[in-house]
C-alpha cells in the first residue's frame, strides 16, 4: 500500500491513474477525497487491492478550516459563495452519533444517477439518503473573527462539509485528511506491506503446513483463542497469508494473498 499525500485540485481518480502509469498493474484506493481536499490517500497495488474492504471502514482524522460569515452552495470553496456577515457565536461542532443527509455534490446514486451530476445541472432533490455517522471528537484548535480550525476524528462516511454547515453561516474552506485509522500522513511516500497496512487487525501465526492447506482451499480447524466475529490476519513467515474469520470450529478465509512461494 502506497501512502499518498494528495494535493488540492486533483481527484482521487487522477492519483490512481498517475500511480497506474508509473507502476503498472492493478491499482485502487481505499477512500476518496474531494478535489479541494488534501492529505492522506491509501493507494493499493496489485493483490493488495483485495484488502480494500478492511481499510474503507477505518475512522478518519481531518483538519478542517471553517470560513465564518459565509455560505456555499456546495459546502466547500467550489460552490457559489455568498457573504452573509452573520458569524456564528457558538463554534462547537456536534459529537457522538449524528444523522447526515448525503449532500448533492456526493457520488452517491439516486435513481441510478450520481447526485453530483444533478447538482451540476442545478437540480436539487430531497430524496437523498440519510446516514448515521459518529463524530468521536471535534476539537477547536484555532479561531479568529472569520475562521475556525478543527481537528475532527470521525467514522467512515462522514461528510465534513455537512458537519461544518451545522455551525450556521459557515462552509468548509480547507480540508486535510491526516490519518486513516493508525496510518498517519507522516508516512506519506512510504510503501507498506499488506501486513503493515492491516496492522490494526489481530494476528494469528500459522506454520508452513497450515499455510499450504489454506492456499489450496483445504479446511483448517480454528485453534483455541481464535477471535469471534471480526477478521483476523493470518501470518506466515512475516507475510500476510490471508484474512479470515471464525466459522464455528473452522477458519473461513475471506481473502487469500498466499505466500508467493507456491
Amino acid at each position: 500500500m502506497l501512502v499518498w499525500d494528495k494535493p488540492a485540485g486533483v481527484t482521487s481518480h487522477d492519483v490512481v491513474a498517475t500511480v497506474r502509469r508509473e507502476r503498472g498493474g492493478k491499482v485502487g484506493h481505499a477512500g476518496t477525497l474531494d478535489p479541494f481536499a488534501t492529505g492522506l490517500l491509501t493507494i493499493l497495488l496489485g493483490r493488495a487491492t483485495r484488502l480494500q474492504r478492511y481499510l474503507l471502514d477505518l475512522p478518519k482524522t481531518y483538519v478542517a478550516t471553517a470560513r465564518l460569515g459565509w455560505k456555499s452552495s456546495t459546502g466547500d470553496p467550489e460552490g457559489q459563495l455568498e457573504e452573509t456577515g452573520r458569524v456564528p457565536v457558538d463554534l462547537e461542532l456536534p459529537t457522538g452519533e449524528i444523522t447526515q443527509m448525503v449532500p448533492m455534490t456526493s457520488a452517491v446514486k439516486v435513481d441510478g444517477e450520481r447526485l453530483y451530476k444533478r447538482a451540476h445541472r442545478g437540480e436539487e432533490t430531497t430524496e437523498r439518503p440519510v446516514r448515521q455517522v459518529t463524530i468521536y471528537r471535534a476539537d477547536l484548535i484555532q479561531s479568529s473573527e472569520n475562521r475556525a480550525v478543527y481537528e475532527i476524528e470521525c467514522s467512515s462516511g462522514t461528510y465534513i462539509r455537512t458537519l461544518i454547515e451545522t455551525l450556521g453561516d459557515a462552509f468548509c474552506e480547507e480540508l486535510r485528511r491526516t490519518a486513516v485509522g493508525p496510518i498517519g500522513i507522516d508516512r506519506a511516500g512510504d510503501l507498506l506491506t499488506p501486513l503493515e497496512a492491516l496492522s490494526f487487525l489481530p494476528r494469528l501465526e500459522v506454520d508452513d503446513a497450515t499455510a499450504a492447506r489454506i492456499e489450496f482451499g483445504q479446511p483448517v480447524e480454528a485453534p483455541a483463542g481464535f477471535p469471534e466475529g471480526r477478521p483476523v490476519a493470518l501470518v506466515n513467515a512475516d507475510n500476510l497469508l490471508a484474512v479470515a474469520r471464525r466459522s464455528e470450529d473452522r477458519i473461513q478465509t475471506e481473502v487469500v494473498l498466499g505466500t508467493g512461494s507456491r
